[in-house]
């Protein structure tokens, strides 16, 4: 608690957090699971990053290991959000139906943040009000690699967040 002002947090807490989040509101949207299965999976997945999270975080250099943490659901799902599923009886095909079929989800200290389709925006789930260390600045993350990587112009997409 000491190394909250000012240094660097060596938790995942507040980022696991917003991901967990957005996951499972993704799953709440379409109403096809009980909130109680909705807490079982978050907290499946909370763990299961924690664990898969535990040596890859950074918080001094935030987006080394970025590409390790990035979560990724590209007509292939994602081995922990699967893993998470299955503790509440969810199979691929019904995750299929349940999430987008193109979706990033960037997990690092201090910026949550996810991209539904392979052009679409890029939105903040979580930004830290802690400074980031300046060397961090103008480094090519894993984010702006796809940016660059880029040939067809975007698409527009008109992106809603609530609270």
């Amino acid at each position: 608690q000491s190394q909250r002002r000012g240094g660097p947090r060596a938790d995942m807490v507040p980022e696991i957090a917003a991901a967990v989040g957005f996951v499972s509101s993704l799953l709440r949207t379409r109403g096809c699971v009980s909130e109680q299965q909705l807490q079982v999976f978050s907290g499946a997945l909370r763990e299961a990053l924690a664990e898969h999270y535990k040596h890859h975080w950074f918080p001094e250099k935030p987006f080394k290991g970025s590409g390790y943490r990035c979560i990724r659901i590209n007509h292939k799902m994602d081995p922990i959000i699967s893993k998470a599923a299955s503790q509440i009886g969810l199979s691929l095909p019904q995750l299929y139906q349940l999430l987008p079929s193109e979706l990033t989800l960037w997990v690092d200290p201090y910026e949550v943040s996810y991209r539904i389709g392979e052009d679409g925006s890029i939105c903040v789930l979580y930004e830290a009000t802690a400074t980031k260390p300046v060397s961090s600045y103008g480094m090519l993350t894993c984010k702006n690699q796809m940016m660059f990587g880029r040939t067809s112009p975007s698409k527009n997409y008109i992106m809603t967040v609530s609270s």
